[in-house]
């Protein structure tokens, strides 16, 4: 997650702007820049790098005003320089923003038409111009920054600021937080309560869809529908993990809900949005095109790699081995003469998966790590690797880390897909383009909270849970079921939906809870037939699917959990999150410790 902060201040808001980046350093950053009004005209200090280099260009350049936005960014589209580095401005309003804006080019294109002239490689300069081009036209700038936030696709996080308009700023948030933080006298804006938290302890966090219209004097808000809304002020005492939190009850639930920003972060540090292409250019001699690919890891990153398994054996045509770390060795598994392995985790510790990886490398293997800490052992000792940027993760049971990995997984099936020939330009093309709506989709499934509420409370009464998937998401149920297990501790299994028939079905019974993943895709049918066993043995059937796979579903399923229609690429990432929900949801009933569940650690650093 990029940073951001705004600031209606009385005192000079560049250095307290810089404050407030460094308590955002824990998202991580390649670049940053703060803008602020110098006798109402905009003014800007960027540098790539660390802060340190920030701070440098503003010794040389004091800013005074008491204006002012700033940003950390992560390179997404566009390389980490001062040109690409936010604030992104025009004469009349610099923004920051975080998240992808979908429908940049389209966008981008007509404005050049009508005269705009672009300096960066992103899609986030788009939203300046399109701000400019309102007021050019006429409208205030609150009329012109609803405008174009009225146009934008896509999941995102805004702060506008205008010039010549000393008591204005204005934010957006579409799948991407922002909190509003509210002093004497004094207004601020951020990514999360962290940002603000040097500066207030009263906080107001956005929903989804809101516009913040900010003054020092006043907040009005308005909702997804341009209405004014009230929302809720929090009072925070200034502990750091209560602040941290936010307005969500425990860290899991505040992690899931990063999800839209966490994996567009991910998706677009291998994404070129303009060309619509992968780009991995660090590959230190990890031969994509090779014959055969190992992917590696534990629990949930073992998961992970079971979906990429699918991903790069039906995009890429590579023939693909997946295995649990703490097994794989002791296997004394044999490789082709053309293999690659990938190992995921992570914290980049894992015991399990280093030995593994060690291993590989002894017998002459190249290895590519899929890991979210940078300089952890995995990452120095592996031969190339994928970052994956999710940011700190604290709780105990993955999600977050968990989509940021498939993420990567995904950008990589297309990479190797090109490599080897498998895919067209028009199909990676597609490919990409069904990733960059990924965030956004995301988005859209966290909506079915209140619906999965309601199931979870009958669900947290169940011993024992089954979960069905076919295809690629078979191992999302195994991770649906994993989840459940870890945090309720209520026993869940995951099965293949072909292999009912093959054993599980002797465990149905009157009332026994069964959650199946099924979108409406080409597999639907075949699963639909395994729903209709279960529900003639009287199980609970629970359908995860979409609004064509209930209205062909309804008459037996108990209880319908709606995720948005997405291409089938995307769908493990987007189908993620109700599972997360139920499993969260489910434990909060129970009263079990949510983010810190018995018996596990967050990082498994012994064998």
């Amino acid at each position: 997650m990029c940073g951001i902060i705004g600031i209606l201040g009385s005192a000079p808001a560049a250095p307290r702007l810089v404050q407030a980046l460094k308590r955002l350093e824990y998202r991580g950053y390649d670049s940053a820049g703060v803008a602020t009004l110098e006798g109402g005209r905009i003014e800007r200090r960027r540098a790539p790098g660390k802060l340190a280099n920030l701070e440098l260009e503003l010794a040389g350049a004091p800013l005074s005003g008491v204006s002012g936005i700033g940003h950390t960014r992560w390179a997404t589209h566009g390389a980490p320089t001062t040109a690409n580095a936010h604030p992104h401005a025009t004469d009349k309003v610099a923004i920051v923003h975080n998240g992808i804006i979908e429908n940049f080019r389209s966008l981008r294109e007509g404005l050049a038409k009508a005269g705009h002239e672009f300096a960066s490689e992103t899609d986030s300069e788009v939203i300046a111009h399109l701000i400019t081009d309102g007021l050019d036209n006429g409208l205030t700038p609150e009329q012109a920054a609803i405008a174009a936030v009225r146009r934008l696709e896509g999941a995102f996080g805004i702060a506008c600021l205008f010039a010549g308009e000393e008591d204005v700023l204005i934010g957006a948030r579409k799948g991407s937080p922002l909190a509003v933080g509210i002093g004497d006298g004094e207004m601020f804006l951020g990514s999360d309560a962290i940002a603000v938290s040097p500066f207030t302890t009263r906080v107001m966090f956005l929903e989804e869809g809101d516009i913040a219209i900010l003054s020092r004097a006043r907040a009005k808000i308005l909702d997804a529908n341009g209405q004014v809304v009230t929302r809720q002020i929090h009072v925070f005492s200034g502990a750091a993990a209560a602040v941290e939190k936010g307005n969500h009850r425990h860290f899991m639930q505040k992690e899931i809900y990063e999800q839209p920003e966490t994996s567009g972060r991910t998706i677009t540090r291998y994404v070129n949005a303009f060309d619509e292409r992968v780009e991995m250019p660090d590959l230190d001699g990890v031969d994509l095109a090779a014959d055969n690919a190992i992917v590696i890891g534990c629990g949930t990153a073992h998961y992970a790699g079971r979906v990429a398994e699918y991903w790069l054996e039906q995009v890429a045509g590579i023939a693909v081995e997946t295995d649990i770390a703490s097994e794989f060795r002791y296997r004394k598994p044999a490789f082709g003469r053309k293999s690659f392995a990938v190992f995921v985790s992570q914290s980049g510790e894992t015991a399990d998966t280093l030995a593994a990886l060690r291993y590989c490398k002894d017998q002459g293997v190249k290895t590519l790590a899929v890991v979210n800490v940078p300089e952890s052992t995995i990452w120095r000792e592996a031969d190339a690797r994928l970052p994956t940027l999710a940011g700190p993760e604290i709780g105990v049971a993955s999600t977050k880390a968990f989509t940021a990995q498939l993420s990567a997984l995904a950008a990589l099936a297309i990479a190797t897909g090109r490599a080897r020939g498998a895919i067209s330009s028009q199909e990676e093309g597609r490919l990409v383009r069904a990733l960059m709506e990924t965030p956004r989709m995301i988005a859209q499934a966290l909506d079915s909270e209140p619906k999965i509420e309601a199931i979870a409370h009958e669900l947290s009464q169940a011993r024992d849970v089954l979960y069905l998937g076919r295809g690629v998401h078979y191992p999302l149920a195994l991770e649906g079921a994993l989840k459940l297990k870890e945090i309720s501790y209520i026993h869940a299994e995951g099965y293949a939906a072909g292999e009912l028939k093959h054993g599980p079905i002797a465990l149905i019974d009157e009332g026994t809870p069964v959650v199946v993943l099924a979108p409406h895709d080409s597999l639907f049918e075949k699963t639909l037939s395994n729903m209709q066993e279960v529900a003639a043995r009287g199980a609970k059937l629970i359908l995860i699917t979409d609004s064509a796979g209930a209205a062909a579903a309804s008459d037996i399923a108990k209880h319908l959990i709606l995720a948005p229609a997405c291409d089938p690429f995307i769908a493990p990432l987007v189908y993620s999150v109700p599972i997360q929900l139920l499993a969260y949801l489910t434990a909060v009933h129970k009263g079990t410790d949510v983010d810190q569940p018995r018996n596990l650690a967050k990082s498994v650093t012994v064998e």
